[in-house]
């Protein structure tokens, strides 16, 4: 992309809605959107169950351990905000003038996607070893399929948080080469900034012009005649 920065067009273009959906960064963030509602809201809503008709408490699903879906419901809630946050960057990141703040926004999302992707990998580890170690009762497998489905949509997060934080490292890398902004800035014609001329200052003297003769008072061959 010409004058392109961080993989973003030159500040200030306009922005197509339907081009900005097409992107794969924009479907990533999308998805992992869904993702984290799938994994919260299964937890909140089918995984704290009763055990059996004798603790009819509501128990977490996960062999009993409040911490697992304590975790997993704070992990799906931040990944959610983080969607919608780092999705209005992308939709005004072309309108950031600012070469430092488009590198700002970049680091950021590379930061952000990296520890996204740590949290996540910690939650399907924490969230599958507490799951193995459920003993499953009457009540508890009413719950089991929303468990099941926690866990794998934890790892499918991994995956895209991964690939989300590799595609900011890629825009990152595009942003290093600053030699587009010099060429927008003074032109590829080294004369372009001299438009009265071609800033080479003449070295030629004066010479006077080309007919002119000496007069000489007295030519040769010529006699004052006596009066």
């Amino acid at each position: 992309m010409e004058g392109a920065s961080f993989g973003a067009g030159r500040a200030g273009g306009a922005i197509d809605p339907v081009d900005f959906l097409k992107q794969p960064q924009t479907l990533l963030r999308v998805t992992t959107w869904i993702f984290s509602i799938v994994v919260f809201g299964s937890i909140v809503n089918e995984c704290y169950v009763n055990k059996d008709s004798q603790h009819p408490e509501l128990l977490c699903i996960f062999n009993e351990n409040e911490s697992a879906c304590s975790y997993g419901i704070a992990v799906g809630v931040i990944a959610f905000f983080g969607c919608i946050f780092f999705f209005v960057v992308d939709l005004y990141f072309q309108q950031i003038s600012s070469v430092k703040d488009r590198k700002r926004a970049v680091l950021l999302d590379l930061g952000f996607s990296g520890f996204m992707a740590f949290l996540w990998f910690v939650a399907f580890c924490f969230l599958a070893n507490q799951w193995q170690r459920t003993t499953l009762t009457r009540g508890f497998s009413q719950g089991a399929d929303a468990a099941r489905a926690a866990i794998a949509f934890s790892f499918f997060s991994i995956i895209a948080w991964v690939v989300l934080a590799l595609r900011a490292l890629q825009r990152y890398r595009l942003g290093t080469d600053m030699s587009l902004f010099a060429t927008e800035q003074f032109g590829t014609d080294p004369s372009a900034s001299y438009p009265g001329g071609s800033g080479v200052e003449s070295t030629e003297t004066y010479q006077s012009p080309p007919f002119t003769e000496t007069l000489e008072p007295n030519p040769k061959g010529y006699q004052v005649p006596a009066y």
